[in-house]
């Protein structure tokens, strides 16, 4: 039996308070609204298709946690589905266009504002969905001059950690690989079928390309996913372990906490 997935923090979850106590919380000076942005798209034949929502709902709770005792902070249930055309031919995949999505954070972050909040901190879990945080931050920011914008890709956060403790040689911790195999394992093991995990290294055919999770190139290149990977995932799932995944995990949140923060003081009269 699958335990609850989706984190529901007494402490810091938007969903587990009452609307009093969200207003409370929003109106104290220095407050900051956390709204992690995820998808539902294939990760291959050994993960869930809510990996990345799963993933960046985790980090973002986990962050918020740490600070909870020092700065006034909730983090809003997970926005989903993501934009993940370039995942549909495999199946299993719920997307959405782009301005629709765009629309959702926006409405999203305007209603939670509506309570106070001083700042808001999109946290991302999906590598599609960079550009959209992007114009989502534009947007927003033109739109609220007076309250801080911002936007993360939470596995941007650990890229020195994870030289230090892969396992994979480079293109390893792409998608479905090595970096999200590892988080899975370690936060939500039941969910993981380690007897089948077929990959395929991350192999860019341009030089400025991004060729691994946490290295990404300069060049943007649009391509379905079949053209880097016959199973959906690519990278190396084979090498990725709890322990690896709890130190992802630690680390991640760890900088987000620290992000977090700073968002609190920069944003404290």
């Amino acid at each position: 039996m699958t335990r609850q997935t989706l984190q529901l923090d007494e402490t810091v979850s938007f969903g587990a308070q009452s609307a009093d106590n969200i207003v409370t919380v929003g109106e104290t000076d220095g407050s900051v609204l956390v709204i992690p942005v995820g998808s539902i798209e294939q990760h291959g034949e050994h993960l869930p298709v809510l990996t990345d929502t799963l993933l960046a709902d985790s980090v973002a709770t986990a962050g918020a946690k740490r600070v909870a005792n020092e700065l006034p902070i909730l983090v809003t249930p997970p926005v989903r589905p993501g934009y993940s055309p370039h995942h549909l031919s495999f199946g299993g995949t719920l997307t959405a266009e782009f301005e629709t999505l765009l629309g959702l954070i926006r409405d999203t972050a305007d209603s939670g504002l509506s309570n106070g909040f001083d700042a808001v901190v999109l946290v991302n879990g999906h590598g599609g969905n960079t550009p959209l945080i992007g114009a989502a931050v534009s947007e927003l920011g033109r739109e609220h001059p007076e309250t801080e914008i911002l936007g993360i890709t939470y596995f941007e956060l650990v890229t020195d950690l994870v030289d230090q403790i892969r396992d994979s040689d480079m293109g390893g911790m792409a998608h479905g690989g090595e970096f999200e195999t590892a988080l899975m394992l370690y936060l939500y093991p039941e969910l993981v079928d380690t007897d089948t995990m077929p990959a395929t290294y991350w192999e860019e055919e341009y030089d400025l390309g991004g060729d691994d999770l946490v290295s990404g190139g300069p060049l943007s290149v649009y391509r379905p996913f079949e053209k880097y990977s016959d199973s959906g995932a690519i990278g190396d799932p084979s090498v990725a372990d709890e322990t690896t995944g709890q130190q992802i995990f630690e680390g991640t949140a760890e900088a987000l906490a620290g992000l977090l923060k700073e968002v609190h003081e920069q944003n404290t009269n």
